[in-house]
């Protein structure tokens, strides 16, 4: 399994839709060649940034098979799977069957579990694939050490992803499990917080700006290894907050943004997204094309 281990930053490919509301295929393709060729450590598809609560069973296979085609073994394929027990099993198999390395396994449909059932739910899931598999914590998944113990007894669970944000639960984690997982920071924008928990021993995090900056992403995650406080502060102050800022205006954003950034950058994914996402309205695309040109010109790609 040790392979299929992920670090450093991580790509999420949006779900890009074409005017008959299918998936344009051409435009995936950029999206992942773009990640690819910025320098990300791995591809995640058809999870949160990918829309997949909006996916067909076509469509999912659809994007894992083009993600594995096109990444070529250049990075680790982590697939999304979760929601509905019967169909996240379904989805696995799919997976596995179309070259993923991994799954992402977000939580289960509506339902809050107590622990025993949130266990069988990610056991399940990960004996019906037999792929390495992530871990997913946020909204109605939320665990507790001992849960997260049991599960490590599962040879298949490589990572934790946290998207809930509790820093007192994450240290009661990471100080319980310690290295026998890879710590992953899943927090929106996760470059807002990603210094609290990389003092926790998280040691890459999804970046949803890598879809349109990744090389300010790169920037960043170097700033904050080698303790660049300066830079760090200025990339804080000019283009991460009034990013942050402008996702928070809306239920949502935190996919349809994406969507526009990569629209300004001349990515061609379009910006439509599905219910009940909505798109981004004109005067915040204005406010995020104003940042990320201001971002471009201070800081150029390489």
């Amino acid at each position: 399994m040790a392979k299929q281990g992920v670090q450093g930053i991580l790509g999420f490919p949006v779900a890009p839709f074409d005017r008959s509301d299918n998936i344009d295929e051409r435009a995936l393709e950029a999206n992942i060649r773009f990640l690819l060729d910025s320098g990300l450590d791995a591809i995640f598809i058809c999870a949160g940034s990918g829309e997949f609560q909006s996916l067909s069973v076509a469509e999912y296979e659809q994007m894992v098979a083009m993600a594995v085609s096109v990444t070529a073994g250049r990075v680790p394929v982590y697939a999304g799977t979760g929601g509905n027990l019967q169909h996240a099993v379904v989805l696995s198999d799919l997976a596995r069957i179309n070259g993923a390395d991994g799954l992402l396994i977000l939580p289960p449909y509506l339902i809050s579990p107590e622990q025993e059932g949130l266990y069988r739910y990610y056991r399940t899931i990960v004996e019906s694939a037999g792929l390495p598999s992530i871990l997913y914590q946020r909204d109605n998944a939320v665990f507790q050490p001992a849960t997260v113990q049991r599960l490590c007894e599962l040879p298949q669970i490589v990572g934790f992803k946290d998207g809930f944000g509790n820093m007192e639960l994450n240290v009661e984690l990471t100080r319980t499990i310690g290295s026998r997982l890879q710590w992953m920071n899943g927090m929106p924008f996760a470059e807002i917080t990603m210094p609290a928990y990389a003092g926790l021993g998280f040691e890459c995090y999804s970046s949803a700006m890598s879809n349109y900056l990744p090389h300010v992403s790169r920037l960043y995650f170097n700033a904050l290894r080698g303790g660049d406080r300066e830079l760090l502060q200025t990339l804080y102050a000019e283009v991460l907050l009034p990013i942050n800022r402008i996702r928070k205006q809306r239920k949502g954003y935190a996919v349809s943004l994406i969507k526009a950034g990569m629209d300004i950058v001349g990515l061609p994914v379009g910006a439509a997204v599905r219910a009940p996402l909505i798109e981004v309205e004109t005067e915040h695309y204005k406010q995020l094309e104003q940042v990320i040109r201001h971002a471009l010109d201070k800081f150029p790609r390489p």
